[in-house]
C-alpha cells in the first residue's frame, strides 16, 4: 500500500455518486442513524464487484507487458470518465420526500446494497484502478484483497460522515447548491491530475 493508492482512493470514495448520493439524501431525510446504516449497505455492496474483478485480474497481472499497458491506459480513460460526468453532473442533493416515517434498517441495507450491486461502472472501477497499485514480484490476489479491504474501509467512513454531515445541516445543503457545484468540479479537476499521473507512470 502506497500514500499515491490512498490518496487516490481518498479522492474516489469521496466524490458525490451513486451511494455517496443515496447515503447523504437518507442523511437529510432520516437522521444521523439511518445514514450510518445507509453507508454500511453501500459498503457491503462493494464486495460483488470486488470479487468479480480481482478473480479476472489474477490472471491478467501475470501476463504481458502489453496487457499491463492496456489495464494502465483503461484506468487512465476511467478517470477521465469520471472527471467528465462529475464536472457534468447537476444531481441535486435531496431526499425525495422528508418524512417522519424511519424505514427499517434492513430495508435501508437492502437498498444501499442494491444502489451499488446494480452500478457496473463499481467493477469497471476495481478492473482499472486495483491493477496501478500492485506489485507484480508479489502474490496479486491478496494485495488486490487487501488494497479493496482498505477501500470499503475508507467508503466506510467516509459515507457515514457524509450522511452525519447531511443530517445535522440538512437545511444548509438543501439551500446552497453552488456549495455541491463547486466541490463536484474540484474533485473532476483532481481525476484529470490523477490520470495524468497515471498516465505517465511506468511498471
Amino acid at each position: 500500500m502506497t500514500l499515491a493508492f490512498l490518496l487516490t482512493s481518498l479522492v474516489i470514495v469521496a466524490t458525490p455518486g451513486t451511494g455517496a448520493l443515496y447515503t447523504i439524501a437518507t442523511g437529510l431525510a432520516h437522521g444521523t442513524r439511518a445514514s450510518v446504516v445507509a453507508a454500511v449497505g453501500c459498503t457491503i455492496g462493494i464486495v460483488p464487484a470486488m470479487l468479480a474483478a480481482v478473480t479476472g485480474l489474477a490472471a491478467i497481472l501475470h501476463s504481458s507487458a502489453i496487457a499491463f499497458q492496456t489495464i494502465k491506459w483503461l484506468g487512465v480513460g476511467y478517470l477521465l470518465y469520471l472527471a467528465w460526468i462529475t464536472w457534468r453532473d447537476k444531481t441535486e442533493l435531496v431526499a425525495d420526500a422528508v418524512s417522519s416515517e424511519r424505514p427499517g434498517s434492513w430495508r435501508i441495507t437492502g437498498t444501499a446494497v442494491a444502489v451499488n450491486v446494480l452500478n457496473p461502472k463499481l467493477t469497471i472501477f476495481f478492473f482499472a484502478f486495483l491493477p496501478q497499485f500492485v506489485d507484480p514480484a508479489r502474490p496479486p490476489v491478496l494485495q488486490m484483497l487487501y488494497l479493496s479491504a482498505i477501500f470499503m474501509a475508507m467508503t466506510l467512513v467516509v459515507f457515514a460522515l457524509y450522511g452525519a454531515f447531511a443530517a445535522g445541516v440538512r437545511t444548509h445543503v438543501i439551500s446552497r447548491p453552488r456549495v455541491v457545484t463547486w466541490m463536484r468540479r474540484t474533485f473532476a479537476a483532481t481525476y484529470v491530475a490523477l490520470a495524468a499521473r497515471m498516465a505517465v507512470t511506468t511498471r
